[in-house]
């Protein structure tokens, strides 16, 4: 494909005769050379994972990183040296174990524990976010559960270059992380844990010290880009540094007369992109805005225009190039939308003289006039451009998300960020903490302000609205519309603004009657459009992920509204008479007595079983899910059509991927 990529672009610029056909060909060679680049990807990316069906083992390796998404837990990265019942060429490169916060080891350190493994998970509903497949591109083999404390071992085998490396960042941004949490305590302990925790999420990544109900507001607020060092952050950085060395150029006259302040500014900020996407962690949503600035900064470089959409085109060939995987990511999606929508603000935004002789008072008001205009329209746009994504995707609109935006974004970029550019050598290094007392204020108070923000923008009236997601095609219309919209030059650009809106206004299937975990412990029904959940606080993430796909209510009181329905136990639930859809489940993985096992198939339309049972004679015409039906299909939701009952199951939709399947084998070397 490669060769026919480049024969087709020799052939279309020699031989071709139209501007159209060597643009068609130009399209079709990139295509072609997406294509096979991911292809390479996916081919290098693969790697061993664990078995489906290995249960609980024990874990040796390094820690190769610590991921705390909130307070009351941590995730640890692991480079796995042995795992029991796993030869060594069945060992996953790596292994994400939850523990406890007091439990946490910090990188670089070689521990041993014992865990409940699993493979990464599949989508919790048919069409659904697939972990399984980032795991993939992040070579992650294994997710699992620690059942005792890790303990801090000596291992025989020294670290790889490679990975000793990865311990000596993450360990300096874990260092950096706990320095900024204590320091902000230290020197503003009034403003709270909430702006510890995201003043160590924005510089670091780690949230340890993010209160759950602080990062909920920010989500909830349409600020949720907040916790994902990304391109606001990065250009706060960077553009603080050229800033700030531009201007002390042009403060040294001897310096002015010399060199290109600008260029000089500019090589300064590339490196504090850099330096910034290694404290990062360089985690996606970071490496997208890396290379945006970078290409910016490369081309003052070069004497060539930084804001541009063919500097944008270049990003995004980058970005692919090296993440083809990026494409089919919100992040990604939502990143380039808003920053191709800004830069066609900024063609078309008009330029209008400066007065001439007008008193300063006037002069300031009209300035503060067109920034306030321009900060609206920018929060406007962006959001315009990310909405129809964030719908899709997440299914929630922040009715108050541009005033959210427009004030916490200032804050962000103008206070919060320069301040802890400002502090992060110091904490990094260790020099000098105590002198940071200053800028450590400013970007607490910063902190605060913006969690603020975002509780108060997320419990007003009417903060938010849930959408249920759109038919794939609507997606597809929506992000044509958008492009066009961006790349057109003159007023049939704005075609493309009802194309945007095809998410919001495309026709939704009707909702399903039921939904079935993937690994068969867990179900819900929908009455009356709530949707109820059988085991509620076992399948909480799952069946709210699943709601929010269908647009579709929580129960007020799910055990209670259970009770009404079904007959439940630990082991299972059999459905009342007049229940519908009646689906009876059996949650063990120990099969039942047949009296029980026929008890439950009578009362039922569709009966789900976990454990190996043979279906008993009063099966006979229902729906039965058993455990192959589960490990072929994952998780189902059920449909209504004309009085009959519908699975639609997720594993045919994720169709046959080097991520989807995974071996059942576990070999019989215990090492």
């Amino acid at each position: 494909m490669l060769t026919a990529t480049v024969l087709l672009l020799i052939g279309a610029h020699h031989w071709g005769r139209s501007r159209a056909l060597i643009a068609a060909s130009t399209l079709l060679a990139f295509g072609a050379a997406g294509f096979s680049n991911g292809g390479l990807a996916t081919h290098l990316a693969d790697a061993p994972r664990i078995p489906d069906s290995y249960g609980v083992g024990s874990i040796e390796g390094w820690v190769v990183d610590v991921s705390s998404p909130s307070t009351d837990r941590g995730r640890m990265l692991i480079a796995p040296v042995r795992i029991s019942h796993l030869r060594t060429e069945e060992l996953p490169l790596r292994v994400r174990v939850v523990v406890k916060p007091a439990d946490l080891v910090g990188p670089g350190e070689a521990v041993r524990l014992t865990a409940l493994l699993n493979p990464p998970p599949r989508p919790a509903a048919p069409g659904a976010f697939d972990f399984a497949r980032d795991a993939y591109f992040e070579r992650i083999g294994g997710v699992g559960l620690a059942l005792k404390p890790p303990m801090v071992i000596d291992l025989p085998e020294p670290a790889s270059l490679r990975l000793r490396t990865e311990f000596s960042l993450n360990r300096l941004r874990w260092r950096v992380a706990r320095n900024l949490a204590d320091d902000i305590a230290r020197f503003v302990p009034s403003a709270g844990q909430g702006a510890q925790g995201l003043a160590a999420a924005v510089t670091t990544s780690h949230e340890a010290w993010l209160p759950a109900e602080d990062a909920d507001g920010l989500r909830g607020s349409g600020l949720a880009h907040m916790l994902a060092i990304a391109g606001l952050h990065t250009a706060a950085v960077c553009g603080f540094v050229f800033a700030a060395l531009r201007l002390a150029i042009a403060a040294w006259p001897w310096l002015a007369l010399r060199v290109s302040g600008k260029k000089v500014a500019a090589a300064g900020a590339l490196i504090a992109v850099l330096c910034y996407l290694a404290l990062s962690g360089a985690h996606p949503p970071a490496k997208r805005a890396a290379i945006t600035a970078g290409v910016a900064f490369v081309a003052m470089l070069l004497d060539r225009r930084a804001i541009s959409l063919r500097s944008l085109a270049i990003a995004a060939l980058l970005v692919l190039l090296i993440q083809p995987e990026a494409v089919v990511q919100p992040g990604f999606q939502m990143s380039f939308s808003a920053t191709g929508a800004l830069v066609a603000l900024a063609e078309i935004w008009p330029h209008r003289s400066r007065p001439i002789n007008a008193p300063w008072p006037i002069l300031m008001l009209q300035r503060a006039k067109d920034w306030a205009l321009a900060l609206f329209m920018v929060s406007f746009v962006a959001g315009a451009a990310t909405g129809p994504f964030a719908l899709q995707h997440f299914n929630r609109m922040a009715n108050y998300g541009v005033p959210a935006n427009l004030t916490a974004d200032f804050v962000a970029s103008t206070i919060m960020m320069p301040s802890l550019a400002v502090s992060l050598p110091f904490e990094a290094l260790d020099l000098g903490r105590d002198w940071l007392v200053a800028p450590l204020t400013v970007a607490g108070w910063a902190a605060r302000a913006i969690l603020e923000i975002g509780r108060i923008c997320s419990t007003a009236p009417g903060a938010n609205v849930t959408w249920s997601s759109a038919p794939p095609i609507a997606m597809l219309v929506a992000f044509l519309g958008i492009v066009f919209g961006i790349l057109w030059k003159g007023r049939l650009r704005w075609i493309g603004a009802p194309l945007a809106f095809a998410v919001m206004l495309w026709p939704r299937p009707p909702a399903p009657v039921g939904w079935i975990a993937n690994d068969g412990n867990g179900a819900a029904i929908v009455q009356n459009g709530v949707m109820i959940a059988l085991k509620p606080t076992h399948t909480a993430y799952a069946t709210d992920l699943w709601a929010a796909r269908r647009g579709l209510k929580h129960a007020a009181d799910d055990e209670a509204q259970r009770n009404a329905l079904f007959e439940c136990d630990l082991k299972g639930c059999t459905p009342l008479p007049d229940t519908h859809p009646a689906i009876g489940t059996w949650w063990s993985t120990r099969p039942p007595n047949f009296d029980r096992a026929a008890d439950l198939c009578a009362r039922s339309e569709v009966v789900l079983f976990r454990a190996l049972v043979d279906p008993p004679p009063a099966c006979a015409g229902k729906t039965f899910i058993g455990t192959n039906e589960l490990r072929d299909g994952g998780a189902a939701e059920i449909y209504a059509d004309h009085g009959k009952l519908r699975l639609v199951w997720s594993e045919p939709i994720r169709g046959n991927r080097p991520w989807t399947g995974a071996s059942d084998e576990i070999s019989d070397s215990d090492e």
